[in-house]
């Protein structure tokens, strides 16, 4: 890569169109991997090209993991926790179902992910920042707090288009399920929310309770029934021992 090739990359790190997208691209981000790629580049005797294509790669990584940090940000986790704080060992019969939802399959083939365990948010907020960092949009909420958002939007006359703004999310995750009970219509717009994720888009619940104790959570047993039917049919239900999603 010869002088013309240098003033070239000097250019565009300067905000000059990408000659592959015919985008403008901006900032001192991609003017330092220019520079930092350019005495490589004549050393190795790199055609411009392959210059080019170092320099635009590492742009895209460094944008993939500033977006990956924005929908962390944006979740609402209450903290953040990755695998790293799962305890593997603990859990040897469902290790193995652990690592196939760590995989992130469960983003594509949208089944329904439930943690039944004493202390379960580590496992769902990691599952959480695996999706983030696929590229997917994603909510951490309580039960509590969402069956509140719901209901205020019922009252208003606006429950069809927050059921359809919650649908924007890649994967939601609904956290502490019966932690406390629900009253009828609470418990009805619950359902909607879990019907309108059904074979649509990712879900994960965490509960304390057994699915055998949810009628009571809900204060009808039909409408547990119903909803514990659309979970099962393509959920991945991980019952964990207490010290499974303890931070070492």
């Amino acid at each position: 890569m010869g002088r013309e090739a240098d003033e070239r990359a000097a250019g565009y790190g300067g905000g000059q169109a990408d000659p592959l997208s015919g985008r403008r691209v901006e900032g001192p981000r991609i003017t330092d991997a220019a520079v930092r790629f350019a005495d490589q580049a004549r050393d190795a005797g790199w055609s411009f090209e392959d210059y080019l294509a170092a320099v635009l790669e590492r742009e895209v990584s460094a944008r993939n993991a500033s977006g990956a940090e924005s929908r962390i940000k944006a979740a609402g986790f209450p903290a953040r926790k990755t695998l790293d704080d799962f305890d593997w060992d603990a859990q040897p019969t469902q290790r193995q179902a652990v690592a196939a939802l760590a995989s992130g399959r469960f983003l594509t083939e949208a089944p329904i992910s439930c943690c039944l365990t004493e202390h379960r948010s580590i496992l769902a907020t990691a599952l959480g920042i695996v999706a983030a960092r696929r590229g997917h949009r994603m909510l951490f909420v309580t039960a509590t707090d969402e069956v509140t958002r719901l209901t205020n939007a019922h009252r208003a006359g606006r429950r069809p288009r927050e059921l359809t703004r919650l649908r924007r999310y890649g994967l939601i995750i609904i956290d502490e399920v019966g932690y406390l009970p629900f009253e009828q219509d609470a418990a009805n717009l619950f359902f909607q929310l879990v019907s309108s994720r059904y074979e649509h888009a990712s879900l994960i619940l965490t509960s304390n309770l057994p699915f055998c104790g949810w009628g009571g959570v809900f204060g009808d047993q039909a409408v547990a029934a119903a909803m514990i039917d659309q979970i099962v049919h393509h959920a991945d239900v991980l019952t964990l021992k207490a010290p499974a999603t303890a931070a070492r």
